[in-house]
This record gives structure tokens, C-alpha cells and sequence, in this order.
């Protein structure tokens, strides 16, 4: 196969949460790299509306919407894919949800909720992606998107601790089972990024003390990200699998 670096010509992608946030920031770096972008979700007016954002930019996109915690939606999604661009090669399992609630006042349900989108959710999609690239005889490079707290913790959001920590051994078990099939399976673990969400907290005094005990002394942005996940989806990372790359400013690094 001829080293292609970071160009995405001719690949096609699949994000999972793509309407909005990070999930819309990476397709619009995979488009612009030269894929063909796939945006998923569950909201078909938020990715129709992406869409033609990503089109105004140049891009080549189309929506799918999906759930990713039913199997017969997420390969739904991926077939209207591959009959739209071909197989899809590049997969960025995006969706994710978080409850905030002290562990002792998570009911059942919430537990479930949480581990069902970020680790089933992501394994469906991880599951879907690999089956037709295998069939196909193809590569590609598949990306969970993990977080910080999959390696340290944080009080009140146990079950998003928990998915993520999976989610990271996951990839790990994935990517031994899948190399033989020129499938590489990584994750890209960011910290504390700051979205239209979270904005208002950032300049609060509680979010400016988390700011303090990152050493690069700033919360991430959406743009962060983009070079380790063009990384992990081209050729330029072709010998890695199994790895987590990590885009804290430092965080991990820190005190609690």
C-alpha cells in the first residue's frame, strides 16, 4: 500500500455523534482531509443541518441516522453508507452520554443508559465496521473516542468512569483480534474540552479552579483533537493499533 501520510482521498468515514460538538469538529477535519463523511446520529434534522454545513465547506457528506444501542439500526446506517460512498474505512465511535449524580443516588436505569451508548453503543458500531471491511477484503482504521477519566477519576460520574475505562480495554482486545484483517483499532482520549455545553461553567469560579490544575493552565478546544485523530485515521499512524492517544494539556499528569 502506498504511504499516503495524513490524506484522506478516497476513504470513507463514519462518525457516531456527529450533529454537534466534537462529533461535528471531527467530521468537518475528515471531510477537509479528503474522506467522504458519513454523519450519525439521532437526530436527523441536528445532521441533515451538519450536513450542508460540512457542503459549504467543500466537503462530501451525507446523514444516517442511527441508535447505536440497537444492532439492526447501526448496520441500518452503515449499509446506506456503503451504497452512498462504498465501505466505510474509517470509523470515529463519537456517541456518548454522562449522568452526573453521586454513586450512591444512580438508580439501575442510569447505569444502564450510560454503559449502553458509551460501551455497547460503541462496541455494535466497533462490531458493524469490522464485518464489512472483513467481507470486503479492506484496511481501516477504527477510533473510540475515550476520555481522561478512563485513567483517573472524578467524583459523580461513575458509570461514564466505568464505560470509558471498557472502552479503552476494549480497543486493546479489538485491535489484537483484528490486525490480521489490516484493521487498526485505537483510542483518542481527551480531557476537559470546552463546548456550547460547558462554556458558562468554564468562566465560573468552580470551572476556572479545574483550569488551574491542568499545568498547560487552559481547557481544550474542539481543534485540539484534530491532529491526533487525522493521525489515528490515516496512514501516518499505519503501525500503530491498540493505543490511546491522550490530548490533555497535561491533566493526567496532575494532582487530583
Amino acid at each position: 500500500m502506498a504511504y499516503r501520510g495524513q490524506s484522506l482521498a478516497g476513504r470513507v468515514a463514519l462518525v457516531t455523534g456527529a450533529a454537534g460538538g466534537l462529533g461535528h469538529a471531527f467530521c468537518l477535519a475528515l471531510g477537509r482531509a479528503g474522506a467522504s463523511v458519513v454523519l450519525a446520529g439521532r437526530t436527523a434534522a441536528s445532521l441533515e443541518a451538519a450536513v450542508v454545513a460540512l457542503e459549504q465547506q467543500g466537503c462530501t457528506a451525507m446523514a444516517a441516522p442511527l441508535d447505536v444501542t440497537r444492532p439492526e439500526s447501526v448496520a441500518d446506517a452503515f449499509a446506506r453508507a456503503q451504497g452512498a460512498f462504498g465501505v466505510v474505512d474509517i470509523v470515529v465511535a463519537n456517541a456518548g452520554i454522562a449522568v452526573t449524580r453521586p454513586a450512591l443516588e444512580l438508580s439501575h436505569d442510569d447505569w444502564l443508559r450510560v454503559l449502553d451508548v458509551n460501551l455497547t453503543g460503541s462496541w455494535l458500531v466497533c462490531r458493524e465496521a469490522a464485518s464489512r471491511l472483513v467481507a470486503a477484503g479492506q484496511p481501516g482504521s477504527i477510533i473510540a473516542v475515550s476520555s481522561i477519566l478512563a485513567q483517573r477519576v472524578a467524583a459523580q460520574v461513575l458509570p461514564y468512569a466505568v464505560s470509558k475505562a471498557g472502552l479503552e480495554h476494549m480497543v486493546r482486545a479489538l485491535a489484537l483480534e483484528w490486525a490480521r484483517h489490516g484493521i487498526r483499532v485505537n483510542a483518542l482520549a481527551p480531557g476537559y474540552v470546552e463546548t456550547p455545553l460547558n462554556h458558562s461553567f468554564f468562566q465560573s469560579e468552580a470551572g476556572k479552579a479545574v483550569q488551574r490544575r491542568i499545568p498547560s493552565r487552559r481547557i481544550g478546544k474542539a481543534e485540539d483533537l484534530l491532529g491526533a485523530l487525522l493521525l489515528l485515521a490515516s496512514d501516518a499512524s499505519a503501525h500503530m493499533t491498540g493505543s490511546t492517544l491522550v490530548v490533555d494539556g497535561g491533566h493526567l499528569q496532575s494532582a487530583l
